[in-house]
Parts: C-alpha cells; sequence; structure tokens
C-alpha cells in the first residue's frame, strides 16, 4: 500500500482502538454500563477493520497473473466494503440490541468513575488518531472538501479511517452523555438511550460507506483533472490531431487503465502511426503516473454531416 493510501493512519487507529476496546470493557466489568459495552464492541469492530484494510492493502500488491491480467488493486475495494459491512453488523446492530434491552430493563451505574475516566481517556486517544488521518488526508486532498474528498477518494482506506475516527469520538460523546446522565437522575434509561444513539450513528456511517466503496468496486472513472490531462497527452497536433472518444477506469487506487480512440491522417504511414501511439503513450505516462494500461485505437477522424 502506497503512501496516499494511510498505512500511518491505519496504524494509528489500530493501536488506539485496541487499548481503548481493552479499557471499555474493563469499565463495563466494573460499572455495568450498557453504554461502555457498546463502545468496547465498538472499538473491537474498528481494530478489525483496520486490520482488514491492511489486509486488503497487503493482498493488492501481488502481482498480475493469467487469471487475473489486471493485477490485484481492487482487492483494497473489496476490504473497505467488508469493513462497512462488520461496522453495520458488530458495531451498530449490536448497539442497537444492547441499548433496547437496557431501556426494557435499566439498572444503576456502579462505580461511576470507570466508564468516566475511561471515556475521557479514549476521546484523547481517539483524537490524536484522528489528528493523524486528517493529517495524512491533507497531503492529498488538495482544494477538496471533506465531503468532495470521501466521495471522490480513489484510495478508500483514508475516508474509512476518517469516517471511523469521527463517528468513535461522537460515539464516545454519547456515551459519556448517556452515562451522565444516567449517573445525575439516578435512571439508568439514559444510559441506555445514550445506546442506541450510538447504534444509529454506526449505521449511518456503515451506509455512508458501503455506498462509496460500492461506488469504487463497480468502476470509477480517472478525476476530471486527470482525464483531462490524458487528453492534451495524446494530441500531438502532427500525427495524432484529436481524441475521439475515451474511457478511463481505475482496476485501483493506483492504477489506471486508458482506452481511446485517436484520429490520425489517411495518408500517414503504419509506422508513422505506431511511433505517435508510441509517443503519446509516454507522454500519457508522465502526464498521469497512474496511467499505466494504455490501449489507443487509431482511427480517420469522419466528423458527421451537419443536419
Amino acid at each position: 500500500m502506497s503512501a496516499s493510501g494511510g498505512t500511518k493512519a491505519i496504524v494509528a487507529a489500530l493501536a488506539a482502538n485496541l487499548a481503548i476496546a481493552v479499557a471499555k470493557f474493563v469499565a463495563f466489568l466494573f460499572s455495568g454500563s450498557s453504554s461502555m459495552l457498546a463502545e468496547s464492541v465498538h472499538s473491537l469492530a474498528d481494530s478489525g477493520n483496520q486490520g482488514l484494510l491492511l489486509l486488503g492493502g497487503k493482498k493488492a500488491q501481488r502481482e498480475a497473473t493469467p487469471q487475473h491480467p489486471f493485477g490485484y488493486g481492487r482487492e483494497r475495494y473489496i476490504y473497505a466494503f467488508l469493513v462497512s459491512i462488520v461496522l453495520f453488523t458488530v458495531g451498530g446492530m449490536f448497539a442497537i440490541y444492547e441499548g433496547y434491552e437496557k431501556i426494557h430493563d435499566p439498572h444503576e451505574i456502579t462505580n461511576w468513575y470507570w466508564p468516566v475516566g475511561v471515556l475521557v481517556f479514549a476521546i484523547i486517544a481517539e483524537s490524536f488518531s484522528f489528528r493523524t488521518a486528517i493529517k495524512e488526508s491533507n497531503e492529498i486532498r488538495g482544494k477538496q472538501t471533506w465531503t468532495q474528498f470521501v466521495r471522490r477518494a480513489k484510495a478508500p482506506e483514508l475516508p474509512v479511517v476518517l469516517l471511523e475516527d469521527l463517528g468513535a469520538l461522537v460515539g464516545l460523546v454519547l456515551a459519556l452523555g448517556g452515562v451522565g446522565l444516567a449517573l445525575l437522575t439516578g435512571d439508568g434509561i439514559w444510559d441506555g438511550i445514550g445506546t442506541l444513539c450510538i447504534g444509529v450513528l454506526l449505521i449511518a456511517i456503515a451506509i455512508v460507506l458501503a455506498a462509496e466503496t460500492k461506488s469504487l468496486l463497480l468502476g470509477e472513472a480517472a478525476g476530471i483533472e486527470d482525464v483531462e490531462k490524458i487528453k492534451a497527452a495524446v494530441v500531438d497536433g502532427d500525427v495524432v490531431t484529436r481524441v475521439i472518444h475515451m474511457r478511463t477506469l481505475h482496476l485501483g487506487p493506483e492504477e489506471l487503465l486508458v482506452a481511446a480512440k485517436i484520429a490520425v491522417e489517411g495518408n500517414d504511414t503504419a509506422t508513422e502511426v505506431a511511433d505517435a501511439i508510441n509517443a503519446a503513450e509516454a507522454r500519457i505516462r508522465e502526464a498521469v503516473p497512474i496511467a499505466r494500461v494504455i490501449y489507443l485505437e487509431p482511427d480517420i477522424y469522419r466528423p458527421e454531416p451537419a443536419k
């Protein structure tokens, strides 16, 4: 996985979530807080998700084979989609179930300092993880808004970690609010409500992640800027006079397929056309380095007659 895959952010999130999951579960054992149980499962699910992202990045580096001639770059998309499923089922549905049970059978929180102390620690740890994800994202985000970055990013790891960390921080605040209200009122139902809110939040994030990774799995074209760079690189104004039509497809986050029909003059020799195509491919790779698979088909341009 390249730097743009956010390996540093994934490792930081994994380390934070493993430590937080253990601390939350210990707090649940001492306090009986359902919010703490839901949050410990949430952190455990997040840890598993970061493991899936690292595994997907490793598998995507395999060399192409005759059975998979375009390589395994989309493995990263598959594992990112699995993350959304885990977040929905293990994180969201469990929290909703636990919250429902606590609302119907509330009980008082004991040893309140355990959940409060752990939640404060978790907020600090998650903030550092979130800061790392933001810092790595800013290196490749450019002028895009955060919404645009999440929707347009071809490497799924950073958007996944960003949304997971954001969800974790909001979930921690909800858990702290639920525990705090339960302690202030003496009514454990607030702990259950906080747990229920965490579940709804996780399911919403999982749906967003699933929708975005589904689009990547189906196959997305290059970004508008890269498309324009490729079109400009193809035409040399001598042998290649224009791009008749072109298609691009991401074979993986850092591998782009380019297929185009290009216009050449009818009196050009086969050697001239072949040399022009080779030169165009070189210019494309220089302009957009991730354009690694290029197919250019020469044709005689015939404008459609005016109607």
